[in-house]
């Protein structure tokens, strides 16, 4: 690739083809550049037309004819395109990012999708909490008042989330009534106050449905992001917190510190263990 095109392509990975200013500068090096070659390619030319006698006006009036066309047809002609490919490259652009938005967003909830999701956690580098949120009895809400409603619930809570957890946090649906959110900022305790503050508002507001007003609660556990520990760790151990406190009566927010009690589960009692996990994906 020449030294143009990877200039070009560096223009085009930086995003600066947003810029109007970026388009005409283009547009005019292009132009320059065109009216320099077509120049230096007619000042080769010209000893070769006068020795074959194809011209006969004076050297000094070609050069200015040469000059004026290199600028009339390369210069104007190659600015113009350029001109023209900028804004082609920069509409392109927009559409590829609206795309790539796209596939990293729940079309229902607006929020990030799991793939999103799992794209930021496992790549994560700084230490953090992980949070994995299930609407309680969403089943229920589904069976009694029908998929709209659930729906509406799903988006209700969404918004929630939003504004509880702000930009700042990752905030994805992973499918159904799941939600998972990776809080960077703060403390341990910050970050448990500010999961508590999403369960209370939850629990708060109702959901308007046609002349229905469903109340829900949220249950989440809670998991340290460390360096060193494996994403899958993080998430099973989250996973369980979220199990435990569904077990304990939902409507609430546990951490992974709560299961110390099965520290040595994983060691000493493997079966206890194994039944924890097969009791996961059972909750309501």
């Amino acid at each position: 690739m020449s030294r143009i095109g990877r200039a070009l392509w560096r223009q085009i990975e930086t995003g600066q083809f947003e810029s109007p200013a970026t388009i005409r500068s283009f547009a005019l090096q292009v132009s320059f550049r065109s009216v320099i070659a077509t120049s230096l390619a007619g000042c080769l030319l010209l000893p070769v037309l006068y020795a074959a006698a194809f011209v006969s006006i004076p050297i000094d009036e070609m050069v200015r004819l040469m000059v004026a066309f290199s600028w009339l047809f390369a210069g104007v002609l190659s600015g113009g395109l350029a001109f023209v490919t900028g804004h082609v490259i920069r509409d392109l652009l927009r559409s590829r990012r609206e795309f790539e938005q796209l596939s990293r967003t729940d079309s229902l909830s607006g929020l990030a999708n799991r793939r999103a999701f799992n794209e930021t956690f496992s790549n994560l580098k700084l230490e953090g909490s992980l949070v994995i949120l299930d609407i309680d009895r969403f089943k229920s809400i589904n069976d009694r008042f029908g998929h709209q409603a659930g729906d509406r619930v799903i988006q209700a809570i969404s918004d929630e989330f939003r504004d509880v957890f702000g930009k700042a946090n990752v905030v994805a649906r992973l499918g159904g009534e799941e939600f998972g959110v990776v809080l960077s900022d703060g403390t341990i305790e910050e970050r448990l106050c500010l999961v508590e503050e999403a369960r209370r508002r939850v629990a708060a507001n109702s959901v308007s449905f046609g002349d229905t007003k469903l109340f829900v609660t949220i249950s989440a556990g809670v998991a340290e992001i460390r360096v060193g520990r494996p994403a899958e760790v993080t998430y099973a151990w989250a996973d369980k917190a979220l199990y435990l406190a569904k077990q304990s009566g939902r409507d609430r927010v546990m951490h992974e510190n709560a299961l110390a009690i099965l520290d040595h589960a994983l060691h000493d009692h493997a079966p206890d263990d194994a039944r924890l996990f097969a009791a996961i994906g059972q909750r309501d």
